[in-house]
């Protein structure tokens, strides 16, 4: 089992002909398929010891428990699963009563989320069909076809046919160890295919998030999304506007902070989904034209950050994303007779308002996002103490990466980014030089100010005294 289970990490896709076959054609959807332990290559050594514990405390009380979703779609492919989701006939309640490091979130979707340390395992119920009415537990949609609230639990069956995609329609068993698939996973795994189960328009009416969530597998997992899953995008993109901003938000930091930002951007490009999520910046890229070339460049830089295990913040993804419309606000401010700091502080105020509508930006973002924009304007001023001042700035070395972006995106003449390289790495007599360029005293102090002379103020006028 380790040698085959070694030649699938080295070529999945021939060990998965070779432990599978080629699923025949057939009408209808495919038959579900059950691999035993010894016919799929996914193993518990795979598996974190929490999403285990969750596994076989839910399976010792009696209740059926498999390992779903992506963290098998990964095991397939021979990468790393990080993420473990756990699916189960037990209710949010009784899930609740097994784990005292539990509770319970959500309102259209209630799910568990059981805590070990930093390690959060979610437990989902197997779900029915969207209308059905099992007791209390009732699934609603608006006019459009959203769902409102789906918490109507089915089987196993059920639950399967609600998943999205049919790669991570895959179920794990902790009882026998075997692989159910039900949606033909495994033969869209092996053609590094993406598609939806069932009719696509109607999956994108019930949760129009899933136009993102296949742009964002699409661009991580390098599949390509099949011709019926993919032909229905850039009609239904405006459903998008009926999601709340918050869930946006936590689908932007997914879409962007996963190794593939860039390939995400341009796809998001090509289908009109950047344009639901960031319309002004959409709409600034047609007049300037190195506001996509600082995007793209922003989303590279963050790539290789993510690859090299260095730390990135969405803060400054954000503000490249919406410098273009802070600019062309600014300049239209400033030619109304608006003085530059005031005209740049108004602008970033009413782009951030008008973004507030589609996507939610949390001031532990927002508020870096701003600092990057002020020092810009403050990165140009390095007469006497400015530049150390600047320097020590909390955000001076986002603003710094961020105005050689703007250089090489063609928005500033290259210079001012190579000064503050220098200023940065050179020793306290080079700094003199460097500050003696720009005009500044060479020992790096203000210059002394001209004094005004104090006007004294006129004394009080005696009264005349009297000779008497």
């Amino acid at each position: 089992m380790i040698k085959g289970f070694t030649r699938f990490l080295q070529s999945p896709g021939e060990h998965l002909k070779s432990l599978f076959g080629a699923q025949e054609a057939a009408a209808g959807p495919p038959m579900p398929r059950v691999l035993t332990r010894d016919e799929h290559p996914v193993s518990r050594r795979q598996f974190s010891e929490a999403s285990l514990k969750v596994l076989y405390r839910l399976h010792n009380a009696g209740y059926e428990a498999y390992l779903v979703g992506g963290c098998l779609r990964d095991s397939l492919l021979g990468i790393a699963p990080k993420d473990f989701d756990v699916a189960t006939d037990a209710t949010p309640e009784q899930v609740k009563q097994l784990f005292r490091n539990s509770r319970i979130i959500g309102r259209r979707f209630r799910i568990v989320h059981v805590r070990f340390g930093r390690e959060v395992i979610e437990v989902t119920t197997f779900r029915g069909k969207p209308r059905d009415d099992h007791g209390e537990h009732v699934a609603s949609q608006s006019d459009d076809g959203l769902l409102l609230r789906d918490n109507v639990w089915g089987n196993i069956e059920e639950d399967a046919l609600r998943r999205d995609f049919t790669v991570n329609a895959l179920y794990y068993s902790i009882a026998d160890f075997s692989l159910h698939d039900f949606a033909g996973g495994v033969d869209d795994i092996e053609s590094r295919t993406l598609r939806l189960i069932g009719d696509p328009e109607t999956r994108y009416r019930e949760d129009p998030v899933r136009m993102l969530r296949a742009i964002r597998f699409a661009a991580k997992l390098d599949f390509d999304i099949a011709p019926d899953t993919e032909a229905p995008i850039a009609e239904m993109a405006p459903l998008l506007l009926q999601i709340p901003p918050a869930r946006l938000f936590d689908e932007i930091l997914k879409l962007f902070l996963s190794g593939e930002g860039l390939t995400t951007f341009r796809l998001l490009r090509d289908y009109g989904l950047f344009a639901m999520l960031f319309p002004e910046a959409d709409e600034c890229m047609a007049e300037l034209p190195w506001a996509e070339p600082l995007i793209e460049q922003a989303l590279e830089s963050t790539d290789r950050r993510i690859r090299e295990d260095r730390p990135v913040t969405p803060a400054f993804l954000l503000a490249a994303f919406m410098w273009g419309p802070v600019q062309l606000r600014q300049r239209d401010l400033e030619a109304d007779g608006m003085p530059p700091v005031p005209a740049l502080q108004t602008a970033a105020q009413q782009v951030i308002s008008r973004e507030l509508q589609h996507v939610s930006l949390p001031k532990r973002f927002s508020m870096p996002m701003r600092d990057i924009w002020d020092l810009q304007q403050r990165l140009p001023l390095r007469r006497g103490k400015r530049a150390f001042q600047t320097r020590d700035h909390p955000r001076f070395r986002a603003a710094y990466d961020f105005l050689l972006l703007r250089e090489a995106a063609g928005e500033l003449e290259p210079g001012l980014g190579d000064w503050w390289t220098a200023f940065q790495e050179a020793d306290e007599h080079e700094q003199r030089r460097l500050l003696g360029k720009v005009g500044a005293d060479p020992a790096g102090t203000a210059a002394p100010r001209k004094r005004r002379r104090r006007r004294r103020k006129p004394r009080p006028q005696q009264p005349p005294q009297s000779d008497e």
